[in-house]
């Protein structure tokens, strides 16, 4: 089976033990469901895998990706929820101790076929290109999550997306926006401040700069480089909503500004299938789809992880199976 896996780790350099290439056809579980990739998108997690974050050193090779769509034998076109629960678990995915992400415990999506629990199979809906539905399960799913079912602002609200050119703060943007929203954004970048403001960002700032106001919500998946400023930018009782920690993951507290004006930090992780199914139904309701930054043979999956690992990216990497 040709699979895009993770070979060897390397802390340092973890695109070498990024491999293309053949592997056998993995032995699944008899009540799991296998489905044929047609296309899988590219995550941080990918990354982390290579670098041995999650992914013990004695699972290798593991066939990475946690994002696909695709059909399974019976013909049906499906989203893949990338979110194993333990077969007893019931309610949110999410909160179960043993749960696993694709590519973790399981082998990944980045292969000819992918094989998981039939309750993690969701309808592709027709309107939804094969590419534009890989990207949902993870940045997408994450972003539905953090701004519909943990973050505490309602429409017409005003949140800041921190990071504006990731897959979950470009999300954020997109799904915000359509919601009705007031999006503020940050991004580094130039470039990617103006694609912000297309998405439907009301307004863009760079990094760090001071906001002409307070906001109701930060979301924040980028950690120790934003931490401070989504800390400074909250009204009295407002909430941060962090879902990750791209530049690290130990900021300082500032634990005098969190009691003194009440604020909340609120951690969110990945989302449940409903919340999927949900997802899936309001991109075709608003119109809205996933940024694709590009969308790449399965082949050259090493261009795109070279150029997430760059941080050259502005929405998600997309590969074609």
């Amino acid at each position: 089976m040709r699979a895009v896996y993770a070979a060897t780790q390397s802390g340092d350099n973890p695109l070498t033990g990024l491999t293309v290439g053949e592997l056998e056809v993995p032995e699944a579980p008899a009540d799991f469901r296998r489905v044929r990739v047609v296309a899988s998108s590219l995550n941080h997690h990918d990354l982390w895998s290579l670098q041995g974050v999650g992914l013990p050193g004695e699972r290798l090779p593991m066939v990475l990706g946690c994002d696909a769509a695709g059909v399974d034998d019976d013909g049906n076109e499906v989203i893949v929820h990338g979110v194993v629960s333990s077969p007893e678990w019931r309610g949110d995915e999410t909160l179960d101790p043993r749960r696993s992400l694709l590519s973790e415990r399981y082998p990944g999506t980045m292969a000819e076929y992918v094989w998981v629990p039939e309750r993690n199979l969701v309808p592709k809906p027709p309107e939804l290109s094969f590419e534009e539905a890989a990207c949902l399960p993870t940045a997408w799913l994450t972003a539905y999550r953090m701004l519909f079912t943990v973050s505490p602002a309602m429409p017409g609200s005003t949140v800041l997306v921190q990071g504006a050119g990731g897959g979950v703060a470009s999300a954020v943007i997109s799904l915000a926006a359509a919601a009705g929203f007031r999006v503020w954004a940050t991004s580094r970048s130039e470039a990617k401040r103006q694609r912000a403001l297309e998405l439907g960002a009301d307004q863009v700032f760079d990094a760090g700069e001071r906001l002409p106001d307070r906001v109701d919500v930060v979301f924040d998946s980028v950690g120790e480089a934003t931490w401070a400023h989504s800390l400074r930018s909250l009204v009295p009782g407002g909430a941060v909503v962090t879902c990750g920690a791209t530049s690290g993951p130990a900021p300082s507290a500032d634990l005098n500004r969190v009691f003194f004006l009440q604020l909340r930090v609120l951690g969110s992780t990945m989302g449940t299938r409903e919340e999927l199914l949900r997802l899936a139904r309001f991109l075709v309701m608003t119109g809205v789809r996933p940024v694709i930054d590009d969308v790449l043979p399965l082949d050259d999956a090493a261009a795109g992880f070279q150029r997430l690992l760059d941080g050259d990216v502005f929405g998600k990497i997309v590969f074609r199976h």
